[in-house]
């Protein structure tokens, strides 16, 4: 093969491009109500979902949705408002509480279409009450850099919430149909942007319990919060939510699936490993480091060339000060463990462009990277205990730079044997 890199680089765009909501939004709108259509939102793809619905909708349409900065496209009719991620602001809270309005003001013969995707949990920032937006910072903050999950962190959010957890849909008697873009592991719609529509199986004691197993010390506001019984979350069963429909309209798998159909194409075996892969980055990458040695060694669990292809979403522990994400973490780790394993390329990247808080999606792995680093005077592994794989990816020019993909499912991982 010619050029590795650029091959891992086609496998992530066909990812990215397969769960795109141009392609994904149209097929699923439902049929227009006898009343309204308000259409709200929140995540990194709502932007582009409301723009789809705009361009296939027939009749009055209206709403808002909410998605992260830079995030925004152009739209006419459904109103895009832009706020922070990871962390809530101020931006998100005035978005939270407009949308909490619009719902309200619907009755039985309306549609309430609502488009949900990675990202918006900290997008539809409407603490409960008693809490304020700072409190609500913090215990966020905290739990990112503890190594809690992706359903540990959104349990905490949901019952710390005026939206979340099943409650948007509770506050309307409109039909309410949701289309979901995944982007957690095993796809569960209640933890997709904390279910705004859906019940939720969680409870405030698995909330407290959260807290407790990370060490985090929750300000008195967020300890009433999760001792009230007021902010309980809505249940399977609850009859405020019957009736309403969620369609999952792009999960992980969907990417893993395109990208492999490239591989084939150009003559590359394709594994998939699993679209829900989750742990510690470095750990991860140690397991995928242990399956392309089992390849090259013993062609197994299929020959080279192949491509082993997963997704997911791993955490990173921080306990250094560099700059990371976790998909170069993941690939600072691999690059440890393989130690410079001939004929081994790999790509790490997070399907909304942006991996962590930087500015690239991830990074591309060549079997020269510590070499090239040990001669820029980088010491991988010491920028890998200072959590800084940004910084050594950066000075090697292998970051990959997407910008906002405006769509979210997570991880793309892609190791390349040759």
């Amino acid at each position: 093969m010619d050029n590795p890199t650029s091959f891992l680089r086609s496998l992530f765009d066909a990812a990215v491009a397969a769960v795109s909501a141009d392609s994904r939004v149209p097929p699923h709108l439902p049929p227009p109500p006898k009343g309204r259509t308000v259409v709200v939102g929140a995540g990194k793809g709502a932007a582009a979902m409301a723009k789809a619905v705009e361009d296939h909708w027939d009749g009055p349409l209206e709403g808002l949705v909410v998605t992260r900065y830079d995030h925004g496209l152009p739209t006419t009719r459904i109103e895009v408002v832009e706020a922070s991620h990871p962390t809530p602001d101020e931006a998100g809270q005035k978005a939270a509480a407009r949308i909490l309005e619009l719902v309200k003001g619907l009755s039985t013969d309306d549609l309430l279409l609502c488009l949900i995707s990675g990202g918006g949990s900290s997008l539809l920032a409407a603490p409960a009450a008693g809490m304020t937006l700072d409190d609500k910072r913090a215990v966020t903050k905290a739990l990112l850099k503890c190594g809690a999950s992706i359903d540990e962190i959104n349990c905490v959010r949901k019952h710390l919430s005026a939206v979340k957890g099943g409650r948007l849909a509770a506050a309307t008697p409109a039909r309410v149909v949701t289309l979901t873009v995944s982007d957690v592991p095993g796809d569960d719609p209640s933890v997709i942007a904390s279910g705004p529509t859906v019940s939720d199986p969680t409870t405030l004691a698995d909330a407290r319990a959260v807290l407790a197993k990370y060490g985090i010390e929750p300000s008195p506001a967020v300890a009433a919060a999760l001792d009230d019984p007021a902010n309980e979350t809505p249940k399977p069963g609850d009859p405020r939510l019957a009736g309403g429909a969620l369609t999952m309209i792009a999960t992980p798998q969907d990417a893993l699936e395109a990208a492999a159909e490239v591989a084939r194409a150009a003559g590359i075996t394709p594994l998939i490993l699993g679209n829900a892969i989750e742990g510690e980055a470095r750990e991860v990458a140690r397991v995928h480091a242990g399956m392309a040695l089992q390849v090259v060694r013993h062609g197994q669990p299929l020959p080279r060339p192949c491509v082993l292809l997963s997704g997911g979403e791993t955490t990173v522990t921080v306990r250094g000060n560099g700059r990371g994400g976790r998909n170069v973490e993941f690939l600072l780790g691999l690059a440890i463990a393989l130690d410079g394993l001939p004929g081994v390329h790999a790509i790490a990247c997070d399907t909304d462009g942006i991996d962590g808080t930087e500015d690239n999606a991830g990074a591309v792995l060549t079997p020269d990277t510590l070499t090239r680093a040990a001669a820029a005077g980088l010491d991988a592994k010491a920028m890998q205990a200072d959590n800084d794989a940004y910084s050594l990816f950066q000075a090697l020019g292998d970051l990959v730079v997407t910008g906002p993909t405006r769509t979210n499912v997570n991880d793309f991982r892609a190791v390349l044997v040759l």
